[in-house]
């Protein structure tokens, strides 16, 4: 007897199809519009401008320190949510999703009423300044990326076995040891694509950063903080070719990424 579940789910299908199609466009449409608004002559002379190569070092250098600390750190915080159990648990596992409960910007702002305490003082004055600073881009990078760091990492280490650490400590392996040759290598995929996102995370962070470190041209002006600074000045084809700079190191870490998750379920 004919059936129309075939031609309903045919239906379905190219409904998402338009669906996907539909976002690739209104995308692309948004990507193409910037390529209108700035010619060659001063594409090239953006580019060859002292500010715009201070924007990348200065967004390459901070982001790069943000991703060494962040995975040092979430590589051991990681694990002890994986595969131990320990008093507040739960409340050190809800505090990783403060920086997707709510925006940069407040997380910046909290970084800024902390060092406007009597503590924060203490450590601006004798230590480390981080408002209006370049230190304070590092730590709004790594405020606003090192619970996202150390949830992937968890999710890397909870597809391994535990069974297998087992084994090696019944052998006579210590903890760490156990840790360290095993599962560690094991993770390396997974590490590999946390750092690469945290990264793209921290090259692309601009609420917490314009917050804390300011929006000082030559000092603390990141990639980001560049464009929103062209557009305060209506230098909208200044902002272009920034976007444009920002969405080629994005397209760049994205492929990374998606190529050692290849490897990695591979």
């Amino acid at each position: 007897m004919w059936s129309l579940k075939p031609l309903i789910s045919m239906s379905f299908k190219n409904l998402a199809v338009m669906a996907a199609f539909s976002l690739f466009i209104f995308y692309f449409i948004l990507l193409a519009s910037l390529f209108t608004m700035v010619d060659a002559s001063k594409f090239l002379s953006i580019l060859k401008s002292e500010r715009f190569y201070f924007s990348i070092k200065i967004s390459f250098i901070t982001a790069f320190i943000t991703t060494v600390i962040s995975v040092i750190v979430a590589v051991p915080a990681a694990y002890a949510l994986s595969r131990t159990n320990f008093r507040f648990k739960p409340a050190v596992d809800l505090f990783l999703e403060l920086p997707l409960i709510i925006s940069p910007i407040a997380l910046g702002a909290l970084l800024l009423l902390f060092f406007n305490t009597g503590a924060g003082k203490l450590i601006q004055n004798n230590f480390i300044s981080f408002v209006y600073e370049v230190p304070g881009i590092i730590i709004a990078q790594f405020v606003t990326s090192a619970g996202i760091a150390t949830r992937l990492i968890k999710a890397a280490i909870d597809e391994i076995s535990p069974r297998y650490e087992f084994v090696a400590r019944t052998l006579g392996a210590s903890d760490f040891k156990a840790f360290s040759t095993i599962t560690l290598p094991l993770a390396k995929n997974g590490i590999i694509a946390a750092a690469v996102l945290t990264f793209a995370k921290s090259i692309g962070e601009f609420g917490a950063t314009v917050t804390l470190a300011g929006a000082m041209p030559m000092k603390t002006e990141t990639l980001p903080i560049a464009i929103y600074l062209r557009l305060s000045n209506a230098d909208i084809e200044g902002a272009a070719v920034f976007i444009l700079t920002l969405l080629a190191l994005g397209f760049t870490v994205t492929l990374l990424t998606r190529a050692f998750a290849k490897v990695r379920h591979g």
